[in-house]
Parts: C-alpha cells; sequence; structure tokens
C-alpha cells in the first residue's frame, strides 16, 4: 500500500471520481490526497438525451461530493460540454441551455473540461460558446487538448481563449506534453500534466520536465477514469521526483500548491475546506443511501 510521505499532502485536479471504487478512495486518503476536482467527461459511450446530463451533472454536485467527502477528501467539480459529444449538434444545443443551471453551484470551480477532440467546426462552436459562458460569470475553464495533433490542437484553443478575452491565469491547460509546455507556459496558461501507466505522460517523463521548466504553473493530475489509470498517480510521481532529487519545494509547488492557487480563483476552494476537516460527518447519509452498507466504519478502513 502506497503511504504518504511526511508533511506532504496532494490535491488531484483531474479525476473522475465516479468511475473509482471505494478502494480507490480509502488509498487516496492513506496516501495523503486531501481534495479533488472531478471535470465532467464523456462516459465511454455517446448519451443520448438532455436528461442524461441533468442527472450526470447532479450526481457530479450532489452524490459524488458526499461519498468522497465521507473518505475524508474534499470534492469539487467542473461543469461543461465535452468535446467528443460536442459534435451532436442537437445535443449539445439542447446542453448548452442548461449549462448556466449548473455552472454557479456550490463546489464547482471551473467550466470543463472543454475544447477539441477531432477538432471539428463543431468542437468548435461549442467551444467557443463555453468560453463566452465562463467570460460572463468570470469563472476558469479546464481545457481538454486533443490526443491526436495535439500541438496543433493545444496552440489553437489558446488562440481562441485569447480571442475570447480570457485571461491565462484562468484557464488551466491539460493534457500537456513536451511538445505543447513550452507555448503554454511561455503564454502565461497553467500547464497540467495527464500521468497515466502507459499513454499521455508517464511520471519518469513528468520528472525531467519539471527538471527542464521548474515548478511555476505546472499542475500533476491523474485524470484517472474508468479506462487503465491509476488514482495515486499524483502521489506516486512526487515520491519519483523527490527519488530523483527535485526539491521538496518543487514537489509540493507541482502536486498541491499550484492546483490550488489556480482554482481558489473560483472562490469555491479554500485550503480550509479540509485543514479544518469541515467533511461530510459519518455515518450521514445522501439520499436515504450510505456508503458503508453495514460495513465497519470508514475511520477504522483508512487507519488500517
Amino acid at each position: 500500500m502506497f503511504m504518504r510521505q511526511d508533511s506532504i499532502y496532494f490535491i488531484d485536479p483531474h479525476i473522475h471520481m465516479t468511475s473509482r471504487t471505494t478502494n480507490d478512495l480509502i488509498a487516496m486518503k492513506k496516501a495523503g490526497i486531501v481534495a479533488v476536482i472531478e471535470p465532467a467527461f464523456w462516459l465511454g459511450q455517446p448519451r443520448t438525451s438532455v436528461g442524461t446530463f441533468k442527472d450526470y451533472f447532479n450526481s457530479l454536485i450532489g452524490w459524488e461530493r458526499f461519498r468522497v467527502g465521507q473518505f475524508g477528501i474534499k470534492h469539487y467539480c467542473a461543469i461543461g460540454l465535452n468535446a467528443k459529444e460536442a459534435n451532436n449538434q442537437r445535443l449539445a444545443e439542447e446542453v448548452m441551455e442548461i449549462l448556466p443551471l449548473y455552472v454557479q453551484k456550490e463546489g464547482v470551480v471551473a467550466i470543463g473540461e472543454i475544447g477539441f477532440d477531432e477538432q471539428t467546426p463543431l468542437e468548435e462552436r461549442f467551444f467557443r460558446l463555453q468560453l463566452e459562458l465562463a467570460k460572463s460569470l468570470d469563472m476558469l475553464v479546464m481545457v481538454h487538448t486533443p490526443h491526436r495533433d495535439k500541438k496543433r490542437g493545444t496552440s489553437r484553443s489558446m488562440d481562441i481563449c485569447i480571442e475570447h478575452g480570457l485571461n491565462p491565469s484562468k484557464v488551466v491547460i491539460d493534457h500537456n506534453n513536451e511538445e505543447t509546455v513550452k507555448e503554454v507556459l511561455d503564454r502565461g496558461f497553467w500547464a497540467a500534466f495527464t500521468i497515466y501507466p502507459k499513454t499521455k505522460m508517464g511520471n519518469e517523463r513528468m520528472v525531467e520536465i519539471v527538471r527542464q521548466y521548474g515548478s511555476e504553473k505546472i499542475i500533476v493530475d491523474s485524470s484517472a477514469d474508468w479506462g487503465y489509470s491509476d488514482a495515486l498517480a499524483v502521489p506516486k510521481t512526487a515520491l519519483l521526483m523527490l527519488e530523483k532529487g527535485i526539491s521538496k519545494a518543487d514537489v509540493k509547488k507541482v502536486c498541491y500548491h499550484n492546483a490550488l492557487e489556480a482554482y481558489s480563483q473560483s472562490k469555491q476552494m479554500q485550503e480550509e475546506d479540509w485543514l479544518n476537516g469541515t467533511q461530510h460527518k459519518e455515518g450521514e447519509f445522501y439520499e436515504g443511501n450510505s456508503v458503508l452498507r453495514g460495513q465497519e466504519s470508514i475511520s477504522s478502513l483508512i487507519i488500517r
């Protein structure tokens, strides 16, 4: 079992908790993860009606917030129309009608994850509409950069953000790699990196990026979802950084403080939220449901 390093706590600012098990939550708490941000994303197959989006958004601000909080981890989320489903024009237009009802809910720290997948005209149209919504509400944006033709898609995403008048300090560009990091940092955006076991950005590569570029405006996350991924990617990468000679101060910045600095601009996320122990109390119910189901207390499971 991976255990927390002394005096280091972690934020995972991009993880899809609805896909993670209670065993993941226990391991995350033991590893020192104190807060997570869950952005709305694709479920693996297309949704078929706006009602499914409503139920999903409600779960992000409701049940998942409660469930994660039961394990002593503060849960926040980002709400948005993902790039893949922006290509269903009729459904995307219906989702845009309900987004303003959700993005200002308690615990929502950004509009996201939004951006490009195949870089189609429809993706661009709904990306722009959501940027305008963020601008009108003075909200942060979490940008999903495409997995194919990433460099061009990342540059294009930033161009569009600037075109719409967004301050780069309120935009997190995620899923970066060695091809994109310099431009993202040079243009003043937050550069986030998804640590996947086999794809995107491995933790060995992440160590070298921090060694080369330093720790300013760099954020480490897991993006752990329903696929092969690791809910402990952030603390494991932190440990490897320490082993490879990266200073503890830099590790704390890229695995905790930078995410806090970026998303606390939302006024929805403050360090006091977890330092003061303001989590759900053990034994509480949500809509008549408990995460325990008659088992022993959560506290005893985490202490083991």
